[in-house]
């Protein structure tokens, strides 16, 4: 499927700079140590910048999907622009993730129809927050579907 879901135009201010660097980096010390962040079963999701070429880190939280794939949101806590790891995921889908201590090699597809709203279902009733972060933006929040490769 197609990532193709565009920038809305309000929303909450999306986090980013230094400070948000700086944040990721500690989390993702914290993911690979424990696998939980801030309540959540959480992965370090590893992409390949679509501008740059090298590699970028970034720990989200992620939801089992109904066929033993990992469901991750692109909801940049409800800010109208998408994050930047959604833009390197449409440019290179092909990307790793470290979970539970092992690095696992993935494709990413994103979600749309009556398969993504089967899988917010899922999100929601586990995380109510990201309902929260979709009332905040007129943007469609990305459901991802991570699915590991053989």
């Amino acid at each position: 499927m197609s990532f193709d879901t565009k920038a809305g135009t309000r929303g909450a201010r999306q986090p980013k700079g230094r400070l948000m660097l700086w944040v990721n980096r500690l989390m993702a010390r914290r993911i690979r140590r424990g696998g939980k962040f801030m309540g959540f079963d959480a992965l370090i999701l590893r992409t390949i910048g679509r501008k740059s070429g090298e590699e970028r880190t970034t720990p989200v939280g992620w939801f089992p999907g109904a066929d033993g794939s990992r469901l991750i949101v692109a909801s940049a806590a409800g800010a109208p622009g998408n994050p930047a790891w959604y833009y390197n995921l449409a440019a290179n889908p092909e990307v790793r993730i470290d979970v539970d201590g092992e690095t696992i090699e993935v494709r990413a597809e994103q979600l749309h129809g009556a398969e993504r709203a089967e899988a917010w279902d899922l999100i929601t009733a586990a995380s109510p927050r990201f309902a929260e972060y979709q009332v905040k933006t007129d943007r469609e929040l990305p459901v991802i579907k991570l699915v590991p490769r053989p």
